[in-house]
This record gives C-alpha cells, sequence and structure tokens, in this order.
C-alpha cells in the first residue's frame, strides 16, 4: 500500500511516514498541498494521503476540495493531521471530503485506529 504525506514540516512528514512504514506502507512526501496536486496522480497505486491543514501554496482544504474535484480522486481516503482542534474546523474539514480527523499530538495506537477505520486490512 502507498501513502502520500503532505505537511510543509519536514520533521512531521518523517515523524507520520515512520508511523506509516511501520504498518507496510511505501510512503511518498510532499511539503504543500500545491505538491500534492502534482504528485498524488502520478503514484500508481496510491491508497491513502494524511495532510496538514496549515501549509503554504495550497492549504489542507484547498487541496481536498481540489482533489476530490478530480473524478478518479473521488473515494482516496484522506487524513487531516493537524493542530486545528475547534469543532468547526474538524466540521469543514468533514465537508470538504477528508475521511478521518488526527489532532496533533497523537499517540501511536490513536495513528493506527484512524488508519485501520477508512483502510481496514
Amino acid at each position: 500500500m502507498k501513502a502520500l504525506v503532505v505537511d510543509d514540516s519536514r520533521a512531521m512528514r518523517r515523524i507520520i511516514a515512520r508511523y506509516l512504514q511501520d504498518l507496510g506502507f511505501e510512503v511518498h512526501e510532499a511539503a504543500s498541498g500545491l505538491d500534492a496536486l502534482v504528485s498524488a496522480p502520478k503514484i500508481p497505486g496510491l491508497s491513502l494521503i494524511l495532510l496538514d491543514w496549515n501549509m503554504p501554496e495550497m492549504n489542507g482544504i484547498d487541496f481536498i476540495r481540489a482533489l476530490r474535484a478530480i473524478d478518479k480522486s473521488k473515494d482516496m481516503p484522506i487524513l487531516m493531521v493537524t493542530t486545528n482542534a475547534a469543532k468547526d474546523d474538524i466540521v469543514e474539514a468533514l465537508r470538504a471530503g477528508v475521511d478521518s480527523y488526527i489532532i496533533k499530538p497523537f499517540t501511536t495506537d490513536t495513528f493506527k485506529e484512524k488508519i485501520e477505520a477508512v483502510i481496514p486490512r
């Protein structure tokens, strides 16, 4: 299985990548929503996208809306991994098309549960 981690923080991308690799994922990375929008279609067999909300060039919400507008990406599982914890933010992300929401900081157990909820093994 392949995952794309989208976050402007290289350290956070590495942390998430490590967790995903422990779960058996091949991990690809992008530093912004715009980078991800360009790279996601080029990753054959992509099965999951994890992204931050606050990023330069294109934030997470705008990325989700743009990706969901692409017909072949309408069903791609997307997890928002962010510090935005307000109820209104979570509702906005869900309305934009995110499948699940992880609030930073998170535990490995929470991370694994959220992944398994959107991609059952």
